[in-house]
């Protein structure tokens, strides 16, 4: 193993990346920001931490494809590998006009992080093209899909970096990742991605992963706290996969969805809001307002309702210096990828507020995805009930873990979980070494 220095001197930082603007990190500088919170905390491991601050490896390519008018459009496509100690690379493809490189390379760090944090066999990774799906066919998103796997092709694989569904990608993108990767290499590779059909080696319970994922941390929390899940006010924002099925789930405990948020609005009721009902408005008119018994509010004044968890399920930088102190809530849960700027991280502490954060919260559907993986190779596949009885025991044991290290060390439950999953992955370089 290398020898470190007992007590490692200062070094200079690298500095940002030439390919990065020094003026506008975008979400990687948040990233950075939760590394250097953590870096006191790693004693002798401290030596390796400038391998947090650094993806492993970064794609961009191209993605031209045939728009069904004939004409041919170009798209601009990303897979960052963040870190591979550990296993192989693992997190989702995203589709959205937004996306970029920062975020990419964000995502990719925080998914290395989630999965060292419930101690998950993989390395971080993550893909995205910048696209609005809403404005193109199903056709002209399937080349667009089989074209960018086959650009990624290099890097992918059952044993290298493992692709799964994220913003605006499904399991019908999926099956096209999975069956172009198995067409180029001559041979069906069901494990090189997750979040399949189940009718191509897709795990049960892999739909609702997340959101359960979301429930479990949150019924933890309140539990550690001494509040009831039954009757529990419910506010949550994004209505997509996780946070319906966040919703759904919590209130099949017993609790109360109050709010809901999503991109056409707002909706609240003091008496709750039955989310399957709201799906089902929703799919019907393709908004959440105007729900029978419900008010409308803002999106501003969605972050003063009276609750007791709130669950941001949409996109990063959703809890700001701007709205953290209006929060009432006791306990937030992120359902979604970076949600709390850490600014807001402080101000939510002073306040009282528990945070379960995202690389712990939302690490339900890595952890099914991981299920797949592992039944994909095996050919053997589980009933949904042994999933969810897997899914709950892994949640609420790393809970528990990352509550005892947030009380030992006086410090938040994020920075607990970055304790945890930093020291396992520098600990897995360390022994590693560097090559040559």
């Amino acid at each position: 193993m290398t020898t470190m220095p007992t007590d490692p001197a200062p070094r200079a930082l690298h500095g940002v990346p030439s390919y990065l603007d020094k003026n506008n990190l975008g979400p990687w500088e948040i990233y950075l920001e939760q590394v250097d919170r953590v870096t006191p905390y790693l004693g002798k491991l401290a030596y390796w931490a400038e391998t947090l601050k650094r993806p492993k490896r970064i794609l961009i390519v191209d993605v031209p494809i045939h728009l069904d008018d004939g004409t041919v459009a170009h798209f601009e496509g990303y897979r960052v590998q963040h870190n591979t100690s550990r296993g192989p690379a693992k997190g989702g493809v995203r589709f959205h006009q937004d996306v970029t490189l920062s975020e990419v390379m964000a995502l990719s760090a925080w998914m290395t992080v989630k999965n060292a944090a419930v101690n998950l066999p993989y390395g971080g990774g993550k893909g995205g093209i910048r696209i609005d799906p809403r404005n193109y066919s199903q056709g002209e998103l399937e080349r667009l899909t089989r074209r960018y796997t086959t650009e990624i092709g290099l890097v992918i694989g059952p044993d290298k970096d493992i692709p799964a569904p994220d913003v605006n990608t499904n399991p019908q993108t999926m099956a096209w990742m999975m069956d172009t990767y198995s067409m180029n290499v001559g041979r069906t590779a069901t494990g090189v991605v997750t979040g399949k059909p189940v009718q191509l080696g897709g795990s049960l319970g892999r739909a609702d992963a997340t959101g359960r994922g979301v429930f479990v941390t949150g019924a933890q929390a309140l539990i550690k706290l001494g509040m009831p899940l039954e009757g529990a006010k419910i506010a949550v924002q994004g209505f997509g996969n996780v946070g319906y099925a966040a919703a759904r789930i919590f209130q099949d405990h017993g609790a109360k969805i109050v709010a809901i948020q999503d991109v056409s609005g707002t909706i609240f009721s003091a008496g709750g809001l039955d989310p399957y009902a709201v799906q089902a408005h929703l799919q019907a008119t393709g908004s959440v307002l105007n729900f029978e018994g419900s008010d409308a509010l803002t999106k501003a004044e969605f972050w003063q309702v009276p609750c007791d968890v709130l669950i941001p399920a949409a996109l990063e930088k959703q809890i700001t210096v701007d709205n953290a102190d209006q929060i009432q809530a006791r306990v937030i849960v992120e359902g979604a990828n970076g949600p709390t700027t850490p600014a807001a991280d402080d101000i939510l502490r002073g306040r009282g507020v528990t945070l379960v954060p995202d690389v712990l919260a939302n690490a339900g559907g890595v952890t099914v995805s991981y299920f797949e993986w592992v039944q994909d190779f095996s050919s053997f596949f589980w009933t949904e009930d042994e999933i969810n009885a897997r899914l709950d025991r892994i949640m609420a044991e790393a809970f528990n873990s990352l509550w005892a290290v947030a009380e030992r060390h006086g410090v938040t439950l994020r920075t607990a979980a970055y304790i945890v999953a930093c020291t396992r992955v520098l600990e897995a370089r360390a022994l590693r070494g560097l090559y040559p």
